[in-house]
């Protein structure tokens, strides 16, 4: 039999989660954006992850070369922050991309305790090629999208982002993306 008090305690908490998480009670949740980001985000993430299984490897694989590729000599302990997966998470996937020559581990020159990262030739290439598939992907998508609705688009998913987050290569990012933004060019 069931416990009909414990579902309508549930019922209750989730009714006080969407009310919190809106801040706005009277607000209902934004189903229509959540939904098409989770299918954008499902899509987009889909033509790499075909890709990496030929290889043996998953998402964090991409996510790891992928940011190993942008931010050259990037020290394992930002990475951490970036990806917030643990240590033990990393430590497996990194060596996998070391023990196959997609990175390459070096000492740091100041302080030869940290451990820097670079893509090699080979995780360059891979980069490349995920790259390439989602480029397509979002070619594809704004093709009929003016420069001003592509902006506009860029600001979305920026503010998307947490600006309370720590994340050094995430301020690289949100920086280029304030100097597009303002007419300016940021390089790193």
């Amino acid at each position: 039999m069931v416990d009909v008090n414990s579902k309508d305690a549930a019922s209750r908490s989730l009714e006080t989660i969407q009310r919190q998480s809106s801040g706005d009670p009277a607000k209902p949740p934004r189903w229509d954006i959540i939904e098409l980001l989770f299918f954008a985000y499902r899509d987009f993430v889909g033509d790499p992850d075909d890709v990496l299984d030929q290889f043996g490897f998953g998402r964090a694989h991409h996510r790891v070369v992928h940011f190993v590729h942008r931010y050259p000599g990037l020290k394992v302990a930002d990475l951490l922050d970036v990806l917030r997966i643990t240590k033990q998470s990393l430590g497996r996937v990194l060596k996998q991309l070391l023990d196959e020559g997609y990175i390459v581990q070096k000492s740091g020159e100041a302080d030869r305790r940290q451990r820097l990262l670079f893509a090699t030739a080979k995780g360059e290439a891979l980069v490349a090629q995920l790259a390439g598939l989602q480029t397509d992907r979002i070619n594809r998508a704004l093709k009929d999208f003016t420069p001003v609705e592509v902006e506009a688009i860029g600001r979305f998913l920026s503010a998307m982002i947490d600006r309370n987050d720590p994340d050094k290569v995430l301020q690289v990012i949100l920086g280029q993306a304030s100097a597009k933004t303002d007419g300016r060019t940021n390089k790193t």
